[in-house]
């Protein structure tokens, strides 16, 4: 089914290698905009928690203005929209970037901006769902604000979120796909050009398929294993033996449950 892969190309090289190009700049675009992303979320979703109803302001402002807007719109903006609004000497430089880094520069600040809206909105979950008891501890200890938040709030707010940001991280993986609307001849981008090439788009698309499923169970098993070693020791959810959750049965009161149990 896959033996087009392996068949030469006009210019000597073979279609896998187009693929194999093609997830070289989805790899690049993931990675580099996943720690933009990560570094601009954890500063905006503080942002969200702090009391200074200036900073408030702005990181709920950038936050509703990313998220809800669609990353393709995005992606034009970023792409045929800022060179003709910033001034005549930078745009013109900017349409001066020979290909394929015309491409890739807005490809990665639009998915870095727009998955950091998201990470933030994480991130203020972490924060607040912290015991309040956490702050005012800090607060007797002497320790101001800002060192309240580096040392003990967002420490503990992200090892609480890493699992939520999992969906984040296969994500970003995803959205890649939308740069090849720029131009950038990601992994989609591959796949299309050769089932135009070789019409066999089946073989072209399934193997793009399977690239982004090995990509997405990569980045889980990474998070999960990040979550496993990085975990607030009491955090995880306890399971209890038949017997002890019978007892907790009875002692809420559910007697359905316990007699379910006792069956």
């Amino acid at each position: 089914m896959f033996g087009v892969l392996f068949e030469q190309t006009a210019d000597g090289q073979r279609y896998i290698d187009w693929l194999l190009s093609g997830l070289g700049w989805t790899l690049a675009l993931a990675f580099f905009g996943w720690w933009i992303a990560f570094g601009i979320g954890v500063i905006v979703g503080v942002g969200r928690t702090v009391q200074n109803r200036f900073f408030s302001v702005l990181a709920r402002l950038y936050v509703e203005i990313f998220r809800n807007i669609p990353v393709l719109v995005q992606m034009f903006l970023w792409y045929f929209v800022l060179p003709e609004v910033v001034p005549s000497a930078l745009g013109d430089a900017i349409k001066q970037i020979p290909p394929p880094w015309a491409s890739f520069f807005p490809a990665l600040l639009c998915l870095g901006l727009y998955t950091a809206a998201r990470i933030a909105e994480q991130v203020r979950a972490g924060i607040e769902a912290l015991p309040r008891g956490q702050i005012e501890a800090a607060s007797a200890l002497g320790l101001g604000g800002y060192l309240t938040y580096r040392y003990v709030i967002v420490p503990q707010a992200l090892r609480l979120i890493v699992p939520s940001l999992t969906s984040e991280v296969m994500g970003i993986y995803k959205n890649t796909s939308v740069a090849l609307t720029i131009g950038l001849m990601e992994l989609t981008a591959q796949a299309r050009q050769i089932s135009e090439a070789t019409f066999q788009t089946f073989s072209a698309f399934g193997a793009a398929t399977i690239i982004y499923l090995c990509l997405a169970l990569i980045a889980y098993q990474a998070m999960t294993f990040i979550d496993k070693a990085v975990r607030i020791p009491g955090s995880s959810p306890v399971k209890l033996t038949p017997d002890q959750d019978l007892a907790a049965d009875m002692q809420q009161g559910t007697l359905p449950g316990a007699m379910e149990a006792v069956k």
